[in-house]
């Protein structure tokens, strides 16, 4: 992966950046997203935020390989603390962490995304927790996508600033991608679906406490989920 070729996951979030977007890339790593999103013409300027020094100066070393440095500003910052009001940056990415802590980003500094139109989340982990984020802030699922690289299985969100409602079953599985269902979505809940059984078997013949058939009817409930998604 580069500033010119991008793994599929990252190629996947570049697609939903807007033409024209002043773009917040948090978490940059070694800014290829940015440079990546300016070398294609899609957008006019970034901000590339890395929390930690070994990857911020990678990102800056980065920015200079690629002769962008009036385009992309690197800043060393904790999340959104990357962004100044003057940025003017409507649209925001976060790439490449787990579902929780993508949330704890997005609610440290909430005043960072005045003037922001567009969230574009791909977490590795616990996807549901940005579903259940955005119901309670006023962000609407614009679009979904779930791909399979490298043996593994990753979301993307893309949040608009609006309200929606969804069911149990739509924030756990997401509204897009229940629908569609595509290939590595089948592949993710089936997994998931012999995981759950797999836990309730082994539980079987435990002594039945209160704590064991609370995680038995969670279990059950969670299963029936899925097989009334698949």
């Amino acid at each position: 992966m580069n500033a010119q070729k991008l793994s599929k996951r990252l190629e996947m979030v570049a697609k939903f950046v807007p033409t024209g977007a002043v773009v917040a890339d948090i978490g940059s790593d070694h800014a290829y997203l940015p440079c990546y999103l300016i070398h294609q013409g899609i957008a006019s300027s970034a901000i590339a935020g890395e929390v930690v020094a070994g990857p911020y100066e990678s990102a800056v070393g980065q920015v200079q390989k690629e002769g962008l440095n009036k385009e992309i500003t690197v800043r060393l910052a904790d999340g959104l603390a990357a962004i100044e009001l003057t940025d003017h940056v409507d649209t925001v990415t976060i790439a490449g962490m787990g579902g929780p802590l993508i949330v704890s980003i997005l609610e440290k500094n909430p005043e960072k995304l005045q003037g922001v139109t567009r969230l574009i989340l791909q977490p590795n982990i616990h996807v549901k927790v940005i579903r259940e984020w955005a119901l309670a802030h006023n962000w609407a699922i614009l679009d979904e996508e779930i791909l399979e690289e490298d043996d593994k299985i990753y979301e993307i969100l893309v949040l608009q600033r609006a309200q929606m409602e969804l069911s149990p079953a739509e924030i756990l599985f997401g509204p897009k991608l229940s629908t569609r269902k595509a290939p590595a979505f089948i592949k993710k809940w089936t997994r998931e679906k012999e995981n759950w059984q797999r836990v309730l078997q082994s539980i079987k013949d435990a002594e039945q406490t209160p704590e064991i058939e609370e995680k038995r009817a969670e279990l059950l409930a969670l299963i029936q989920l899925v097989e009334g998604v698949l």
